[in-house]
């Protein structure tokens, strides 16, 4: 390891950091720029960065890897495990946390006693890990893990409390982006809905020629071989594990996740496990398609920050509702209801109720077009 950063030296890059990722373009760059600057800040061997559905929570495209690489079969059982399994430090609880990111020496006393850390961190030569949610209130927007290889030593305090520090402005720039991106975004690529099937242990056994062409419209970060010659996206992989899970949980056995094609349109993918006769997951069928306005929705009324008071008026408001019927139906008096519209129409930059809905629910935008989708940084590059 290098020697420690002095307090100066660590201020003057956070500034730097936060500067750069202000004008970034895309979540890569974002991620791309704090992880070059994070090497400096807080010493780490490898590292991931992973967009996240702000309503789900789920991995989603794009992602960027540092010096990080794991079999197939493992990045499988590890979100497997990240979903159904108690454990320290699990994103979904640091979502929800005080602070957004913690180190799991630092939380454990002793990194054995999570199961994480027995079958996968120390397995990949690994001696501690620190996790850390990018998130806006209790809305992530990214998930980052950073590890140190066995030998080193364990992340701080210290070291936690920057990243968590660094939680809310790269949060809230990607919520910027994402607000760009749906308003840029929403349209038909024109082919029929793509099938996949996977059985009762998410693997690849079916696919009919539109997931074939889906496939090569979406960004392949952290692409999955298959026995099929098809490289999926860890996204889609996960979605499928998720619904699998789900339903041995005693779910409905369903999950979704959306993300940007290659040509700059949002495309979801709906993931629902079957069972057998005897009530087991007998396999999984996910759905890709067009994302309509009322599938990006959520993540408009989410990165607009509405409360859920202002949600609530905002779906009556899509609704037809007028500010009388909208104080029956939630209890409210309707100078109350006029002050929520106030705020609402402030955060989400519109004058008018109508302008609201068309902001938010709008059936129809002029298509986007790219020249292509940023692939995965090599983070070996940019040091």
């Amino acid at each position: 390891m290098t020697s420690v950063m002095s307090q100066g030296a660590r201020t003057r890059r956070r500034v730097e950091l936060l500067r750069q990722v202000s004008a970034a373009g895309t979540a890569t760059d974002v991620f791309a720029v704090a992880s070059r600057s994070l090497h400096e800040l807080v010493q780490h061997d490898a590292a991931t960065w992973l967009s996240t559905d702000p309503v789900t929570g789920l991995p989603t495209a794009p992602s960027l890897l540092d010096d990080f690489s794991a079999p197939v079969d493992v990045c499988t059982e590890h979100w497997h495990r990240e979903f159904v399994r108690p454990d320290f430090n699990r994103f979904q609880d640091l979502a929800r946390a005080g602070r957004p990111a913690a180190a799991l020496q630092d939380t454990t006393g002793d990194p054995a006693r999570s199961s994480r850390f027995r079958w996968f961190t120390r397995p990949m030569g690994f001696g501690d890990e620190l996790r850390a949610v990018l998130r806006v209130g209790e809305v992530p927007w990214a998930i980052v893990a950073l590890w140190r290889r066995e030998g080193q030593p364990a992340f701080s305090a210290a070291e936690a409390e920057l990243v968590a520090g660094l939680s809310l402005p790269l949060g809230d720039t990607l919520r910027r982006l994402v607000l760009e991106d749906v308003a840029d975004g929403i349209g038909t690529i024109g082919e029929a809905p793509g099938m996949l099937m996977f059985d009762e242990r998410c693997r690849l056994v079916s696919a009919n020629e539109h997931a074939v062409a889906w496939l090569d419209e979406l960004p392949l970060h952290e692409p999955v071989p298959t026995r099929f010659g098809l490289q999926l996206p860890l996204w889609l992989l996960v979605t499928a594990v998720r619904a699998r899970d789900s339903l041995v949980r005693g779910g409905d056995g369903i999950a979704r996740s959306r993300v940007r094609s290659r040509r700059g349109q949002w495309v979801v993918g709906h993931a629902s496990t079957t069972y057998d006769a005897d009530g087991s997951p007998a396999g999984t069928a996910v759905v890709l398609e067009p994302a309509n306005p009322a599938m990006l929705a959520p993540i408009l009324v989410e990165a607009y920050a509405l409360t859920e008071r202002e949600r609530e008026i905002t779906r009556l408001i899509a609704r037809g509702a007028r500010t009388a019927e909208i104080a029956r139906r939630l209890y409210l008096s309707s100078h109350t209801v006029r002050d929520h519209v106030k705020a609402i129409l402030a955060k989400v930059g519109v004058s008018s109720r109508g302008e609201l809905v068309a902001t938010l629910y709008r059936t129809e935008f002029e298509p986007a077009h790219f020249a292509g989708f940023t692939t995965t940084l090599d983070q070996g590059s940019l040091r």
